[in-house]
């Protein structure tokens, strides 16, 4: 079937009107009226019209002070531009087979402009733009499948705006200057080597502000911003503070409805990962208080460990059989270890983070078979179960900064040595002890030089270890109530960091 246009001129002021019929991509045709108006008018049903010249007509506004403006496009280029001609809606007819178009012109120009006022000529252009584009623009088909995935895909928030899932975050007396400042006390030795460790004597800081006991505090990996120190909390939060120059809380994060048991900074020292008893994980801007990335667990979570080489990826771990991957970018699961235990204790990566260390609750009535288990990182494979043999728990792991060795806190009241190489043997011949654990999820660590093994105690004491002699060099007591953790700060020879279980955070020197 062809069809041929014709076009008509007309010299004369009088209108002289075409009936046409043409074929649109919808299958149907439009029976239109052409009649001469100005341009500065409503497109109105039955108000278009052609004129041979294309003459842009101003633009009459009564409601202004007599000035003209002139449209971009007359309506007759735009027809014929189009290939049609909205003059009448209501002589619609489609082509036997086919159903004609259900929304008239009218309606859609009614919806268009209702935000608009009748009499100015901006809301008359944009109706012009919007017919322009709804008619000469046809939709894509998009399949089935793809409708029914956006459907069910959560609109995105714009980044400005605060959502249900950021933190409530509070600031401190000095919390504008969270990650912006560079402290005048560590400037001295970012560009020189760490010096040897000394044992502190003297109490800086005392800073109580938790509610609940303190789980976990982690020192920024970033050397110049490491005057703040991360704490994780019973009492529901996790906290920023500058332990180098005030001892004041910087800022306070509100985003999990449980215990907090364990937080992360991240290698870039500008987020915070967090994971507690109410099963959920979250990493926060530490400016912003922003969710970066939010994910809901079948388990409470009690271990979380960044990859050394990945900064995208963690291991998670907590009360359940299985240990798992995640990826940031995509807020899925890389990959699963699945072991025979009932709870991970603590998770530690090895040197280039190709393998990792697992300690778990799998004790037995002889002997203490997966208490630690070395797995592959890449095949999730388990590489040994047979590492520790006694019938203790190890409560948490802590590798050396230079040697390839690592260390176990045990409930037995001391700490063995392991070699950080398989088939990683227990070195036997040197053993940490004197402190008491006593079912306390007691932290230990090294100092930055290797030289000093720190480690808290139930009775409130922190215990410095030599680590080649394996004695007690020196006993602090820095806590009435039992002491979780002691660390060492990686910039300032000699700066110590310890929390309680009474939610009392000191400092060192």
């Amino acid at each position: 079937m062809s069809s041929s246009l014709v076009a008509y001129e007309d010299s004369d002021s009088e209108t002289e009107t075409e009936k046409t019929e043409v074929p649109q991509a919808f299958g149907t045709q439009i029976s239109s009226q052409r009649s001469s108006v100005s341009c500065g008018q409503h497109f109105a049903p039955g108000s278009l019209g052609t004129k041979s010249t294309y003459e842009m007509h101003p633009m009459e506004n009564s409601g202004s002070s007599g000035t003209s403006t002139v449209c971009e496009d007359p309506p007759e280029l735009y027809a014929q531009n189009n290939n049609t001609d909205l003059t009448s809606p209501y002589s619609r007819r489609a082509y036997p087979g086919h159903a004609a178009l259900s929304m008239p012109y009218r309606n859609y120009e009614q919806t268009s402009s209702s935000s608009a006022n009748s009499g100015n000529g901006v809301s008359q252009k944009r109706i012009h733009k919007d017919s322009a584009t709804t008619i000469k623009g046809i939709r894509p088909y998009i399949p089935k499948r793809l409708r029914q995935e956006s459907s069910s895909t959560p609109e995105t928030k714009e980044p400005d705006q605060r959502g249900s899932s950021d933190c409530d975050v509070k600031l401190g007396v000095l919390g504008e200057q969270t990650s912006r400042k560079i402290s005048e006390l560590i400037k001295p030795y970012l560009g020189s080597k760490y010096k040897s460790t000394e044992v502190p004597k003297s109490l800086i800081f005392y800073m109580s502000k938790h509610s609940g006991p303190v789980n976990e505090i982690q020192w920024c990996p970033v050397r110049e911003q490491s005057h703040m120190l991360l704490s994780a909390s019973m009492d529901k939060t996790v906290k920023v503070w500058d332990a180098v120059d005030t001892g004041c809380c910087l800022k306070t994060y509100s985003c999990h409805s449980c215990a907090v048991r364990a937080a992360q900074w991240s290698s870039c020292g500008r987020r915070i990962l967090s994971g507690g008893f109410d099963s959920t994980l979250h990493l926060t801007d530490i400016e912003t208080g922003k969710q970066i990335f939010s994910s809901k667990t079948e388990f409470r979570i009690s271990a979380l460990k960044f990859h050394p080489t990945e900064s995208n990826i963690f291991l998670c771990g907590g009360f359940s059989p299985e240990v798992k991957a995640w990826d940031i970018r995509t807020s899925k699961v890389l990959r699963v270890y699945k072991a025979a235990v009932q709870q991970t204790l603590d998770i530690l990566f090895l040197p280039e983070g190709r393998e990792f260390l697992t300690s778990t609750d799998a004790v037995s009535r002889d002997s203490a078979d997966r208490t630690i288990i070395a797995w592959d990182f890449q095949s999730a494979a388990k590489i040994s179960n047979q590492i520790f043999h006694e019938r203790y728990t190890c409560p948490s792991l802590s590798l050396h900064p230079k040697e390839s060795v690592f260390v176990a806190q045990t409930n037995g009241n001391y700490m063995a040595l392991f070699s950080a190489q398989r088939p990683y043997r227990i070195n036997k011949k040197k053993r940490y002890e004197g402190h008491k654990v006593e079912g306390f999820a007691v932290g230990c660590e090294f100092s930055p030089d290797g030289t000093l093994l720190v480690t808290g105690s139930s009775d409130g004491k922190v215990f410095f270890y030599n680590y080649h002699t394996s004695r007690i060099i020196r006993t602090l007591s820095a806590h009435k109530e039992a002491c979780v953790s002691a660390i060492f700060h990686p910039v300032l020879p000699s700066l110590l960091a310890t929390c309680d279980w009474a939610g009392e955070i000191k400092i060192w020197q």
